[in-house]
């Protein structure tokens, strides 16, 4: 059975162990504070990778993220082929003064177009400010840290598997073209010595022919 106060003695125990501590200050902003890598700073909009799907704006839970965008034309790739279209991204905002840092927008993202970057001093004395649109969203990709190392043990990731193996398909048909090439090469002259040959065997008057040349005039 507990005894009465051991709450509150241990409460006051942690107390005075604390009072006797000597007490650090941060000096901020002189001295920058040692953030986790994922900190949540600050998100960055890598644009190449948008597809404005709006994944992103329907899945806020505060409706933070402005996104439009209209519809061109691509023309087809291959005579007769068909034209296809494509959503052009034409603005994509953020809305730091609303967004509570969730992070649901970077983990529904199918293309990876958001990331965390952990940049925090971009406070505003005008809350209009901290609407960032996609070209500050683009300044923020410069801050955003390296992806931590994969484990050595880990499985190769599937899209490193591909690149890897696009490229070594590549790099094997080039070599095959090239060994190709190679042997054309070979062959064509071989076919030039051998036209040569041929052609010095069937002119007498060849110059490093044995057979004498025939009389220009007749018998005497």
């Amino acid at each position: 059975m507990p005894i009465p106060g051991s709450g509150l003695a241990k409460g006051l125990a942690v107390t005075l162990r604390t009072m006797t501590k000597r007490s650090h200050t941060a000096q901020y902003p002189e001295v920058q504070p040692q953030l986790p890598p994922r900190s949540r700073g600050v998100i960055g909009l890598f644009e190449e990778n948008c597809t404005v799907c709006m994944l992103c704006a329907r899945e806020c839970p505060d409706w933070c993220i402005y996104i439009d965008s209209h519809k061109e034309t691509v023309p087809a790739a291959a005579p007769g082929g068909r034209e296809r279209s494509r959503n052009v991204l034409d603005r994509f905002a953020i809305d730091f003064s609303l967004c509570m840092y969730c992070g649901i927008c970077i983990e529904v993202c199918p293309f990876d177009a958001l990331f965390w970057s952990p940049e925090f001093e971009y406070a505003e004395t005008d809350i209009h400010e901290l609407t960032h649109e996609r070209d500050k969203l683009r300044e923020w990709m410069w801050t955003v840290p390296a992806p931590p190392a994969l484990d050595p043990a880990a499985e190769e990731p599937k899209e490193v598997a591909a690149a890897r193996k696009a490229v070594e398909k590549a790099e094997a048909a080039a070599a095959a073209a090239a060994a190709a090439a190679a042997t054309a090469t070979e062959a064509g002259g071989t076919d030039a010595n051998a036209t040569e040959a041929g052609a010095t065997d069937a002119d007498p008057g060849a110059p490093g022919s044995d057979t004498p040349d025939a009389p220009a005039g007749g018998t005497a």
